[in-house]
């Protein structure tokens, strides 16, 4: 109990007046010079714990602990004894004598053998001293408790070559609570018994000795232990039963077991060796072993390439993967030397794919093209896995037989020829050529014209091509009025099988010649008079020459002179208009009748003309002419009167056609081109011709309409309207006449 704690009131105990305690000098008193365990407190008359009390150092093993006091008062004196029975409790675990038992076995102890062991001191007593004891699980020991004997027994055999020491724990518990325990070690170590022969590692040993290897070379080290200690386990190395040739070759250690050279080692005489060895412990117990010695071959041949078949040459268009020759290699050394590499160079269309033992197959790996190369060179290398490695090569020749595979190319995308028209027949044109890279008569290119017509003819009435050259040629002449350019398609093609062929566009552009005069269209040969007004000022316009040319460019550039003229002074004509008009005011002095006389010129080299004669009428009206006859120069009057009377009605007809298309027109509300004339100018259509070629200059008339044109009779502010249009797309063979209103303008 801790110091301080009430065992029991003393006082009340014993009837005293705790009040008075202090008076009468209480005090507790102990026999001997023992330690004072207890006191008394003087205020409440508690017996309270003074010092630790330890049951086991007051009584030790005794079973019953008083501790014996006496209670002490004066005034009077008393005297009363005090008996304390100390009670133990569990304060202390059971120990053994020593922290490790050590016990010898010898491993040949019989199964049942009993070893005997010290038993645990407890210092408590009753229940809280030892009450059993545990053995830890183990393979060979069980426990055997009888009273107070505690032995060891061994349960099953032991063997020092397994386990040459065994350690055991032995607890002893006591019977408190809670419960205490104390643990001891037991070691156990095992004596040997010879009863192990010496064992090798390795049941067959194998070593590989280079044939010439240099004397006292170690080739093999043979190892065997024994489980035994001490001479029970020295081990001893010699020769089993061998011949008397092998025995001139090695020598084995007794100690080491080491296996040395001490002959000649020749590979082609003896390619291995099987050796016999024995190992032994000093009691004479014995086992074997077997050494397999292999002779390794030194790398003294170089491979050799044999080219067994070959395909050469081998067509362009071959597959990748075909097979193109088989190649064998033999080398004559052995294991690691006679093992081989076959290998061609890089950056080559080819490879050697490995087959059966020491054959290669030479295979393609890409696409061949014998324009790009024709022959190959391939070097096949051979090395074997020696150490140095050694090496040998062989060149292989291949050539790559041409396909048709490339048809001809022409070096333009298209060509251009211009012929002058009026050319001579058989003239060159141009030439065309394609390059073909096959070889030979895949390679041979031949020329023709692909079947076609130009404008419903043959293109061979207009061209022909030679087929070794490639120089195209005219058939016929060519007309420029007739077409201007056409197109032909030229073949190209090689004489392989099959053969391959390429088309290539030629446009054919015929170049214009001055050889057609200009044709005028208006006043033409026949007898037509125009009215020219009394009142028309300076700058009338009167009348109109039209005229075209079916050339083109400057040959159809036309231009309008007055070659002749009644008065020289009165009319002038525009340049490349062709309009007539007057120079000054008309007088009643001017003649009623003038006559001109126009000529119309193109500007090519040379220049072609033609003349035509207009004939005017100074009068405001027909009534005011007495006679008609004199207008005509060279007709009769009779026939003068009937075209004066057409003449009149033809007018009257158009212009009373020509109002109603102006109403319509503006009612429509469509827009029309629009050409002012000062004076009474009619151009039937009969004028015009029904195809005329087209150009593109003023002065001409274009292709791509054809008009019937009307003018009105009146002032200067008067307008020119069209009446009708139409599309004529057929103009390739024929030339056509169209009239344009800005050249009649």
């Amino acid at each position: 109990m801790k110091r301080g704690s009430v065992i029991g009131n003393i006082a009340k105990d014993l009837g005293l007046e705790a009040s008075r305690l202090s008076a009468r000098k209480a005090r507790i008193d102990t026999e001997g010079n023992r330690k004072q365990y207890c006191d008394i407190n003087l205020t409440t008359g508690d017996l309270i714990v003074a010092e630790r009390i330890d049951r086991e150092g007051l009584c030790g093993k005794k079973a019953s602990c008083v501790l014996k006091q006496e209670l002490v008062l004066e005034n009077p004196l008393e005297l009363h004894r005090i008996s304390l029975h100390v009670q133990d409790i569990n304060d202390n675990s059971p120990q053994f004598k020593d922290e490790l038992i050590k016990l010898e076995i010898r491993e040949s102890a019989f199964k049942g053998a009993r070893f005997l062991l010290e038993e645990a001191h407890d210092a408590d007593v009753a229940q809280n001293a030892v009450q059993s004891y545990t053995l830890q699980n183990n393979g060979h020991f069980i426990l055997s408790v009888d009273t107070n004997v505690i032995e060891l027994l061994l349960e099953k055999e032991l063997d020092r070559e397994q386990e040459r020491d065994l350690t055991v724990l032995l607890s002893a518990f006591d019977g408190g609570t809670p419960q205490r325990s104390g643990t001891v070690v037991i070691h156990v170590t095992v004596l040997d018994a010879n009863d192990n022969a010496p064992v090798f590692n390795q049941a067959v040993y194998k070593a590989s000795l280079p044939e010439n290897s240099p004397l006292d070379t170690v080739v093999v080290t043979v190892s065997a232990t024994d489980a035994d200690d001490g001479v029970n386990g020295e081990v001893t190395y010699d020769f089993g039963h061998i011949s008397e040739e092998d025995k001139n070759m090695f020598f084995i250690n007794s100690k080491m077991g080491e296996i040395r050279v001490i002959g000649s080692i020749d590979y082609e005489e003896v390619s291995s060796f099987e050796l016999r060895i024995q190992a032994k412990d000093g009691l004479g117990l014995a086992s074997y072993s077997k050494v397999i010695i292999d002779i390794t071959d030194i790398n003294d041949n170089a491979p050799v390439i044999y080219l067994q078949s070959l395909t050469n040459p081998i067509p362009e268009n071959a597959s990748p993967g075909t097979e193109v020759g088989i190649i064998n290699v033999q080398d004559r050394d052995s294991e690691k030397n006679r093992q081989v590499r076959c290998s061609i160079q890089q950056n080559l269309p080819f490879k050697l794919v490995p087959s059966i033992k020491n054959y290669y197959s030479l295979v393609t790996t890409g696409e061949l093209d014998r324009e790009l190369v024709s022959d190959y060179n391939i070097t096949i290398t051979a090395t074997d896995e020696g150490s140095p490695p050694l090496s040998s090569s062989k060149s292989v020749q291949l050539s790559v037989a041409d396909v048709n595979d490339n048809p001809p190319v022409f070096e333009e995308q298209s060509y251009k020829a211009h012929v002058t028209e009026n050319n001579k027949p058989g003239a060159s044109v141009c030439s065309v050529t394609a390059r073909d890279p096959d070889w030979r008569q895949n390679g041979t290119v031949i020329y023709s014209l692909l079947l076609g017509e130009v404008n419903g003819v043959p293109v061979s009435s207009f061209l022909s091509v030679n087929g070794d050259t490639g120089v195209i040629h005219a058939v016929r002449s060519f007309d420029y009025e007739l077409f201007r350019s056409f197109k032909v398609h030229v073949v190209a093609r090689d004489n392989g099988s099959p053969p391959l062929s390429s088309n290539v566009t030629v446009s054919v552009f015929i170049t214009d010649v001055n050889d057609n005069s200009p044709q005028i269209l208006y006043p033409g040969n026949s007898f037509m008079t125009e009215l020219v007004p009394k009142a028309a000022h300076g700058g009338s316009l009167v009348s109109k020459v039209i005229a075209v040319d079916a050339d083109s460019g400057q040959n159809a550039l036309l231009s309008y002179h007055i070659v002749k003229s009644t008065d020289l002074g009165l009319f002038t004509i525009g340049l490349h208009s062709g309009e007539i008009r007057t120079q000054r005011d008309i007088s009643e002095s001017d003649s009623m009748k003038q006559n001109l006389i126009v000529s119309v010129k193109d500007n090519g080299q040379p220049s072609l003309s033609a003349i035509c004669t207009m004939y005017l009428l100074i009068s405001d009206n027909l009534a005011e002419v007495p006679e008609l006859k004199d207008i005509s120069y060279d007709e009769s009057n009779s026939k003068l009167t009937s075209y004066l009377i057409i003449a009149l009605v033809s007018v009257s007809t158009f212009f009373l056609t020509f109002i109603i298309v102006i109403l319509a027109v503006r009612f429509c509300r469509r827009r029309k081109p629009r050409l002012l004339f000062d004076g009474a100018v009619a151009i039937p259509s009969a004028y015009l011709p029904p195809n005329y070629a087209e150009v593109d200059v003023a002065g001409t008339l274009r292709s791509s309409y054809n008009y019937d044109a009307y003018l009105t009779t009146g002032s200067r502010t008067s307008d020119f309207k069209f009446l009708t249009s139409y599309n004529d797309n057929t103009l390739r063979q024929r030339y056509s006449s169209l009239l344009d209103c800005h050249h009649l303008h």
